[in-house]
């Protein structure tokens, strides 16, 4: 791994992270944009940028250097190529048509690099176009988008992963506009010059959020509703290809009893807290089931389903996985789990949700949101430090901290001696 950039692990020492310090786009959400919109509501945007800035000192607090992905989109697209990739990106837009398609790469073309970056983000409205004529341009409403905004671009880690000293920009589902803008950061900015690719936008769904660095050399990619089996094979080909892996798990997260109604990634189901000790939902620890994946010559070898946590046990080399349990949380109205509340059992802000989704910022610490008061006391009485932060309009439909921000670099992994029989 480079000297400031690599990831081997989720548990070694935090040191450098990427987020996107959510603005104006949070107020530029119409009903069209909502139905994709990973918060419960259309967030305070003026309150959710202050909770992000005390979320971002709780990591410089630690140690850990924060890098902000608007400025380096603005210093990237002082290069040609960078801008020629963004300009390309939104114009290749069906919606847009010929003549409208020409006109937008015209003004496009004459903004700033600061200007260029803030349109990518915030989107561009019918009504902000002077320049634009014809058929499609005249059908359009005041409010009806050009370049759509993006609402969800806080949630940093969907879009990005760094895997030993290699980045996946990744391909979830509906946001391929966020991971272009990663991917544009990451070929043309001077501080990730040389950087290797293991994935890029467009290919088959894969979410950042369904990848989980266990140990050295051995990944677990959630395979469901977020991401396609086939996206979770190409990955795990390339991480193999990369020597990076020795063993990949697919685990499968719409099996039974696994996830909640509508889909989630892996990491709202599980934590890793240490290097034997993950953060799990109790029902979900004892039914998440795994396929465990090697290299056989040039193909895969496929294993039958395994319990997640044997498997996981396994392939890390060590005897069992210690399981630290999230508190039962709570859906809007104060009913619990297992109630017959309007929201079912999985309602919008449950506490499951982003209790397993807590940041580990090193040995025996982790950052959690303060909300999450049951899971951190547990975490607390296990001997792990936690650090909370106070979050309201910053927590998304099911994502904790984990989910706000991508580790560019990690201090390797200290794993345990015990080793499995």
């Amino acid at each position: 791994m480079s000297e400031f950039y690599g990831v081997d692990s989720e548990v070694g020492r935090l040191r450098t992270v990427l987020v996107h310090r959510p603005g104006a786009e949070l107020r530029r959400v119409t009903p069209r944009h909502a139905r994709g919109l990973l918060f419960a509501a259309p967030p305070w945007a003026e309150r959710a940028a202050q909770e992000h800035d005390t979320f971002a000192d709780a990591l410089r607090g630690q140690g850990v250097a924060v890098l902000y992905l608007t400025e380096l989109l603005q210093d990237a697209l002082e290069y040609a190529p960078a801008r020629r990739q963004a300009v390309d990106n939104v114009l290749s837009d069906a919606r847009l048509g010929d003549e409208l398609r020409g006109q937008l790469r015209f003004y496009l073309d004459d903004l700033s690099p600061e200007d260029l970056a803030q349109v990518l983000i915030l989107g561009l409205a019918r009504g902000e176009f002077r320049g634009g004529t014809g058929a499609v341009f005249g059908l359009l409403d005041t409010w009806d988008y050009l370049i759509d905004p993006l609402p969800n671009l806080v949630f940093a880690r969907d879009t990005s992963v760094w895997i030993g000293d290699s980045v996946a920009v990744t391909s979830p589902r509906g946001r391929r506009a966020e991971a272009e803008i990663a991917s544009i950061v990451f070929a043309h900015h001077p501080l990730f010059a040389g950087t290797k690719r293991l994935y890029e936008p467009g290919l088959e769904r894969l979410a950042g959020g369904d990848v989980l660095l266990l140990a050295p050399g051995v990944l677990a990619i959630g395979t469901g509703r977020q991401t396609s089996a086939a996206g979770m094979e190409r990955l795990a080909r390339r991480v193999f290809e990369t020597g990076f892996a020795h063993t990949v798990l697919a685990v499968l997260t719409e099996a039974p009893g696994a996830v909640a109604p509508g889909g989630a990634c892996l990491d709202t189901l599980c934590t890793v807290a240490g290097p034997d000790t993950v953060v799990m939902r109790p029902s979900v620890a004892y039914s998440l089931v795994a396929r465990v994946i090697t290299q056989r010559g040039e193909g895969l070898r496929l294993s039958h389903p395994q319990p997640f946590l044997e498997a996981a046990a396994q392939a890390m080399g060590i005897g069992q996985l210690q399981v630290i349990e999230t508190g039962p949380g709570l859906v809007p109205g104060g009913d619990s789990f297992g109630s017959s509340s309007a929201f079912g059992p999985f309602g919008p802000g449950a506490q499951w949700d982003d209790a397993c989704n807590l940041l580990v910022l090193g040995p025996g610490t982790v950052l959690s949101y303060e909300r999450n008061t049951l899971t951190n006391a547990r975490l607390e009485e296990a001997g792990i430090e936690v650090i909370r932060v106070s979050v309201g309009e910053l927590a998304g439909r099911r994502g904790g901290p984990r989910a706000i921000c991508c580790p560019l670099g990690r201090d390797p992994a200290a794993m345990p001696d015990t080793v499995a029989a």
